[in-house]
């Protein structure tokens, strides 16, 4: 998508989110003929006049300040997340060049991080980038995630080996609805971090191409792109239905690798004293077993992605069969 059609959906799509009543205007219990707020509304609350306005949601954000871009912003009263995605359009805006303004994202995890997933035991620890490609994990972020690893390795003889992708697993694997009970709240939360990270980084060649072939092989993907939702992925819990361990429910926690940028650690644990522990723990001793033992679409054990030192073993059937409803 053009950068000034990216611009003008996204203020778009927030001004058709916000009723007349959240933002204090009166209605009068008159008949409006657009959702959400007027152009001339946004305009007022923003203290601009609604010729500029109209210029900024037609995708001109070039010189723009950051003081108009925070009214704009408190008038479409955007969250953390929404107001980063507004600055990051108006910054590529004001970039001259076609080429990114950033880096490419850094795809080889320093030894030092390495050793430090390495150490984390009884934890679940993987380094992701923005295109929540997982580039490296410890020995019991594989066995958690062994099916993710697994959906990356079933490719024809003709396609390069890729790393494992959670957004592509997501939509483009049937066994994705089995390994997370929450599917589709996870799917919708992986497209918003993908737009995030398509508003930092415009010009990444490589996420264009995965949002391209995602758009046009499952149409949950395309619609949910189109809603222009943007995320910020912190803190929170998530559950799995693994087909060793059954069911967990893990808290996650996020942290950016300041000398790596794009790369994000993720952690997840178990409340203590919970069954979740308890499986956790069951599949740390279970992984740590010979290397006959399988995990069900996963390897045994290692911790990098792709310079791994473990190995790929046969999976086991999942007697939990429910297949998300992309195309």
């Amino acid at each position: 998508m053009d950068r000034k059609d990216e611009i003008r959906e996204f203020l778009i799509s927030r001004r058709a989110k916000i009723s007349p009543e959240q933002a204090g205007i009166p209605s009068y219990g008159e008949l409006r003929r657009v959702p959400g707020l007027r152009r001339e509304e946004v305009a007022q609350l923003a203290g601009v006049s609604a010729d500029y306005y109209t210029r900024l949601e037609r995708g001109s954000l070039r010189g723009v300040s950051d003081a108009v871009l925070e009214a704009v912003a408190a008038a479409l009263q955007l969250d953390d997340a929404e107001r980063a995605h507004l600055m990051d359009l108006a910054r590529t805006a004001n970039t001259l060049t076609r080429r990114a303004p950033r880096q490419p994202p850094q795809l080889r995890v320093r030894p030092g991080v390495l050793r430090l997933l390495d150490g984390m035991s009884g934890v679940v620890a993987l380094v992701q980038n923005g295109r929540s490609d997982v580039l490296a994990a410890n020995q019991l972020g594989h066995a958690l995630y062994g099916p993710v690893f697994n959906s990356a390795t079933r490719s024809g003889p003709d396609t390069p080996r890729r790393l494992p992708n959670q957004a592509r697993y997501l939509f483009l694997d049937p066994g994705a609805a089995d390994l997370y009970p929450d599917w589709r709240a996870i799917a919708t939360t992986t497209v918003a971090m993908l737009r995030s990270e398509a508003g930092r980084n415009p010009h990444d060649r490589v996420l264009n191409e995965l949002v391209g072939e995602l758009t046009t092989r499952s149409s949950l993907f395309a619609a949910l792109w189109a809603g222009h939702d943007v995320r910020i992925h912190t803190t929170g819990t998530k559950r799995f239905h693994h087909p060793v361990a059954g069911d967990l429910s893990l808290q996650y926690e996020t942290l950016d690798l300041p000398g790596d940028e794009g790369q994000t650690l993720f952690t997840f644990t178990a409340e203590p004293g919970s069954a979740s522990e308890n499986a956790l723990a069951f599949l740390a001793s279970w992984v740590a077993s010979p290397p006959d033992a399988t995990i069900a679409g996963g390897p045994a054990g290692g911790s990098t992605v792709p310079q791994t030192r473990s190995h790929a073993q046969p999976g086991t059937p999942n007697p939990r069969k429910t297949e998300p409803t992309h195309d």
